[in-house]
Formats: C-alpha cells, structure tokens, sequence
C-alpha cells in the first residue's frame, strides 16, 4: 500500500510538472530531446518532463534603446547621438532558430546604421530631419532581420548632444536671425505708417476744412495740460476756406 501510494504521489507530480500555461501575447517553441517539434499555442499544454521543454517568445512590440553613439557628420562635427528601435516577432521559429540573441543583434546593428546614416550627412539635416534619418535606419536594420523573422516597426532618434562650442554658436546664430527678423518687422511697420501719413497729408491738402479741424483737435490735445498757455500767431481768417466744391 505504501508503495502504491508513493507511485501514485510521484506519477502526479509528473503529470504537475509537466504544466504549462501560455499567454495570449506569447508563443512557445517545443523541442524534443533538443530537438525542434513544433510552436505551441496560447492555452493550456502538458510537455513530457525532462523528454520535452519549450522556449518562450513574446510576439509583442518590443522597444530596445540604441545606446549613444559617437558620430562624425560629413561637415566634421562630433556629436552624440541616441535612439530607439520598435520591432516584433513576426516568425518565433525563425527567432529562434536563426539567431542566438536576437535583442542583442538588433542592437548591434542599430547601432551601425545610425553611424552610417548619420555620418553621411551634415548635422543640419540630422537636426532638421531626424524622421528621414529614423526611415534610413530602420530599413538598414529590416533588410538583415527579415531573414530572422522580425519586423522592424520603427526608428526614432531622440536625443543628439553637441559640442558646447558648437552648442553656443547655434544659440548666436538663432538670436542673430531673431534679430533680422525684428529689423525687418520694424521697417515693414515704418513703412507702412509713412505711408498712412503720406494718403493722411494728400487728404488734408485737399481739404481746408480737414485742416482747420486737425487744428482745432491739436489745441484740444494742448489744452488738456492745466498750465499751458495758447497764442495764435495769426487770425483764423488766415486758415483756408471751404471751397465750393466742399460746400
């Protein structure tokens, strides 16, 4: 009876052992005595212990960052530059199977891309361009995991540091073109203003009454001071008359 008991103890715990849940977003390859058998599926599955085991592999998108990279621009200025690549396993078999580490080479040839992309050309268009440049890599990096079967979402560059030389002469260049931009603002008012004054002056000239009224709203503006003191050096006879036309 004890013997019985003890078999049917250590055949339950070989039945246990060999539990195995799988999630949704994930995918398990099954090998056999090191063998590849076949991908199981999300669900409940049972492996024969120790005979079988499987390896996991997450069918989500996967983002790993491109570590910093020094890079020379085809202007020859040194800067830093860092990224980040989306990718996701289209074929776990081909992950697998066709690659050791595949986190670690999609890294690696991140990293030589962006230094190929980037040192091609000059930093205005990093700066300016950083989608384009993203596109340029991340068709690098697909054409070589396609045959690994992983598909690359997208490549961001997120951050490019500068020299602080260089820094400083970016920041004098955009505070002198802040200041081109408000000379030029500042003549196109002026210009603008003289030509009011110039349709205001032909106006006036063609009416005597428009004077005498700009006369009397100038005395008005004077008279608003309590100390001051008016003298017309002419009679306001003297002042143009309506002429007929007016009248």
């Amino acid at each position: 009876m004890n013997l019985l008991s003890t078999i049917s103890i250590l055949f339950v715990f070989f039945l246990l052992s060999g539990i195995r849940i799988i999630f949704e977003y994930k995918r398990a390859l099954k090998f056999r005595f090191g063998k590849y058998i076949k991908i199981l599926e999300p669900g409940f599955r049972w492996v024969i212990p120790v005979v079988e085991t499987i390896k996991i592999v997450d069918i989500r998108v996967i983002t790993i960052n491109i570590d910093s990279q020094e890079v020379m621009t085809a202007d020859n200025v040194p800067c830093r530059i860092d990224g980040v690549v989306f990718f996701k396993i289209d074929n776990p078999e081909k992950a697998v199977l066709e690659v050791e580490e595949y986190k670690f080479a999609i890294m690696q040839l991140a990293q030589a891309a962006l230094r190929d992309v980037c040192g091609k050309v000059e930093l205005d268009t990093i700066l300016s361009k950083r989608e384009e440049m993203g596109k340029n890599i991340k068709t690098i990096v697909e054409r070589e995991t396609k045959v690994w079967g992983i598909m690359i979402i997208d490549v961001k560059i997120k951050d490019i540091q500068l020299p602080e030389n260089m820094r400083r002469m970016m920041a004098n260049q955009a505070e002198a073109e802040r200041s081109r931009r408000a000379r030029i603002i500042l003549a196109l008012a002026e210009e603008q203003a003289a030509e009011n004054l110039l349709a205001a002056g032909k106006l006036i000239d063609k009416s005597p009454s428009a004077i005498k009224l700009r006369l009397y709203q100038t005395l008005a503006n004077i008279a608003s001071e309590k100390n001051s003191t008016i003298l017309f050096p002419f009679p306001e006879e003297v002042l143009p008359r309506k002429t007929k036309e007016e009248e």
